[in-house]
């Protein structure tokens, strides 16, 4: 017989009268707290960033997937915007989105999730529903969370609160998958624990997937951005390789793409970048050497990946050589930082390492991004040129970093001296001086070799 608390939790939930609370407006906060908002619930955003606060109370956002126009009618009538952690004394859910990065050697940092439940433990009240989103290593909440809030307020998990870790799945500038039509994993502490969060999301999202603890939906997340990680780093390697044989990849890799079973198309670029495939294969990586099982093809394909940049640099200065030019005497624009096409997003991005190695090397670098209009490197604020054909003839050569969809390839293919195209954004274009990275056949005036 299920305790009372919990019927009582799931009977709000479906009159839809739970109040959320959502910690952590990123790139993952935001939008799951617009959805919770826009099914009918009162939702309180939590974010330590007065900046961002402020910004969403004037009704401005600052995601690229969640425009301006998402958050009229919910800003201040079901979407309320604090810095105030107390909201969780109103709250019966809440919902955890705070980073989760890697030290600077390279270890889980979960600093930003100990912060939030040592914070959140005064305000919390009997009966709440607390989930976190944010990945991290298989353990965590049955680590750092559940016995912490057992701890300090004297409560027994499944009866007195609840607790459950549900992975993000964002895929930013996705104009096929959201986070309603995303399958939500989903793991408890207790089966009450389960029933609580599937009952929430599932009022809300087309599909649940439960499972049956927290650490099998912690490692999920896990496997899923390792799997990827592994065989971009594959990928990566074996680019180097058809270079030297002679072999253009990107035909190799659309050949391999039409068997129907048993195959996955990954490909080349100049490292890997965001939140998610550069970190969480560490995270992985680290649970388990802890149990005396290091995983080196996982942090083989990191090394590969992480590589990338270094090798991009090198292609450029031999590249500029063949011109009869120094690197250190060179003018390089790279078109697109964002770590992947049509977002905004430069976390982890590889071309910001590719930009920091080429200044290293003395060249004089400079960018060009319709999506991101500065970033700071060494405190130094690096704006955002405009991309035109005086920017193209200007450059000595330019790299194509980021394949934006709005760029005008066959205009920059015309105009800039040499090409050196990284995400065979040019294969359609015609003339022009372009190598594109995986086709030695390129380089000798067609674009697409």
């Amino acid at each position: 017989m299920k305790e009372v608390g919990i019927l009582q939790l799931i009977e709000k939930i479906s009159k839809g009268t739970v109040k959320v609370a959502v910690i952590g407006l990123g790139y993952v906060g935001l939008p799951m707290a617009v959805e919770m908002a826009r099914a009918g619930y009162d939702v309180y955003g939590v974010d330590s960033d007065p900046v961002k606060v402020a910004k969403l109370l004037q009704g401005q956002s600052y995601i690229i997937d969640i425009g301006d126009d998402a958050l009229e009618g919910l800003i201040g009538q079901r979407l309320h915007p604090v810095t105030d952690i107390k909201v969780l004394e109103h709250s019966d859910i809440v919902v955890i989105c705070v980073p989760t990065p890697l030290t600077d050697e390279h270890q889980p940092d979960t600093s930003y999730i100990e912060t939030v439940i040592d914070q959140a433990i005064p305000h919390l009240r009997k009966q709440t529903l607390l989930i976190l989103e944010s990945t991290t290593y298989p353990g965590t909440t049955e680590e750092l969370i559940r016995p912490v809030i057992e701890q300090r307020r004297g409560w027994t998990v499944g009866q007195d609160f609840y607790v459950c870790f549900s992975p993000e799945r964002v895929d930013p500038g996705s104009v096929y998958f959201n986070i309603r039509n995303t399958p939500k994993v989903i793991g408890g502490c207790t089966p009450d624990c389960l029933t609580a969060g599937v009952a929430f999301y599932g009022s809300f999202l087309e599909q649940m997937v439960p499972v049956s603890s927290t650490t099998v939906a912690e490692a999920a997340k896990l496997f899923e951005n390792t799997f990827r990680s592994v065989n971009i780093g594959m990928v990566n390697e074996l680019t180097a390789a058809c270079e030297k044989i002679g072999i253009n990849i990107w035909e190799v890799l659309d050949a391999a793409a039409t068997k129907p079973f048993g195959y996955m198309p990954f490909y080349p670029g100049p490292g890997i970048g965001g939140h998610c495939i550069p970190v969480d294969p560490l995270y992985l990586s680290w649970k388990s050497e802890q149990h005396g099982f290091p995983l080196e093809f996982v942090d083989l394909a990191d090394r590969m990946n992480r590589r990338m940049p270094l090798y991009i640099a090198e292609r450029i200065e031999s590249l500029l050589a063949q011109e009869g030019k120094a690197v250190n005497q060179s003018e390089i624009v790279l078109a697109g930082v964002a770590y992947k096409k049509d977002i905004d997003d430069v976390r982890e991005s590889p071309a910001l390492v590719l930009f920091e190695r080429l200044k290293e090397m003395g060249a004089s670098v400079s960018f060009t991004d319709p999506y991101v209009k500065s970033f700071k490197l060494n405190g130094e604020v690096i704006p955002s040129r405009l991309a035109d054909t005086h920017l193209w003839e200007s450059a000595d050569i330019v790299v194509i970093t980021t394949d934006h969809s709005v760029l005008d390839y066959q205009q920059l293919v015309d105009h800039a001296p040499l090409v050196f195209d990284t995400r065979n954004a040019t294969v359609h274009c015609t003339g022009g001086h372009v190598v594109i990275l995986g086709n030695p056949g390129t380089g000798g005036g067609t674009a697409g070799g």
